[in-house]
């Protein structure tokens, strides 16, 4: 893999860092459910597969 695809997820790492962070967290945090589930459920586990999805597609085209 070259330099610069691991750059792109050094970045990916960094980014979710942030939004994985309580302060940013706390702004999903409400007592109003969507479908049932609370909003920040929603929010962190969305974040988490669309890292999984970006980090996969990466490494797939770029693996060499």
């Amino acid at each position: 893999m070259k330099k610069r695809h691991e750059q792109k997820l050094v970045i990916l790492s960094m980014l979710m860092l942030l939004l994985l962070n309580i302060p940013l967290l706390l702004l999903f945090d409400s007592s109003e459910p969507i479908l049932g589930f609370p909003i920040v459920y929603i929010y962190i586990f969305s974040a988490w597969f669309f890292s999984i999805a970006i980090s996969f597609l990466i490494i797939k085209k770029y693996y060499e």
